[in-house]
Formats: C-alpha cells, sequence, structure tokens
C-alpha cells in the first residue's frame, strides 16, 4: 500500500499522481504499486514540487510496518529514535525551507 498526501503543489504534479494512484481526497493519492514505481512516482514529485510539500507512506517489514519520507517546508519532521521513525514538530515561527528526507 502507498499513500501520498501533497499541498500546495502545482496542478501538474497532482495530474501525474492520478495518473498512478487513486485520489480519494483532495490532495490524498492511494495505490499499491512495486517499488520500483514508488520511487518513479516520488521522483515526479521531487522535481515539481516547488513550493508544497509532501509526505509519501509505504508498507514495510519494519517494527512500524511502514515507513514514509517527506519533501518540502512543513512543520512535521522525521526523527528515528531506537530504530522506530517518529515525527517531530517544530514551532509555527521554525518552518524551514527544505526538509527532505531520504528513506528507503
Amino acid at each position: 500500500m502507498l499513500v501520498i498526501v501533497v499541498e500546495n503543489v502545482p496542478p501538474r504534479v497532482r495530474g501525474r499522481l492520478a495518473i498512478w494512484l487513486l485520489e480519494v481526497r483532495a490532495g490524498v493519492y492511494v495505490g499499491d504499486v512495486s517499488r520500483r514505481v514508488r520511487e518513479m512516482i516520488w521522483e515526479q514529485v521531487e522535481k515539481g514540487i516547488e513550493d508544497g510539500n509532501a509526505v509519501m507512506v509505504w508498507t514495510t517489514n519494519t517494527e512500524n510496518g511502514f515507513d514514509f519520507m517527506t519533501l518540502g517546508a512543513n512543520r512535521r519532521i522525521p526523527k528515528e529514535m531506537d530504530g522506530i521513525k517518529l515525527v517531530s514538530f517544530l514551532p509555527e515561527s521554525g518552518i524551514v525551507a527544505e526538509i527532505t528526507d531520504e528513506g528507503n
């Protein structure tokens, strides 16, 4: 299972996601694709994100049963603690221009 949530991205990125995944709510895309296709989709998001932000979550063999990556400015920052990926929140004034997490 793959879920991608995008905010404030250009329409071309949303259209590209809609080719591969089902848009169940505005900016929320769901599907079941291979790792190779997932990586290709994320590359498309990276190329077209501009000032927006995105998070991608997929099932995998980890303690949580899933993994995730983020891209763009957002208050939520992935942090790994004791082998488990958690989310840390920045203060509202502390949003960084670009935050990325290069997961597997």
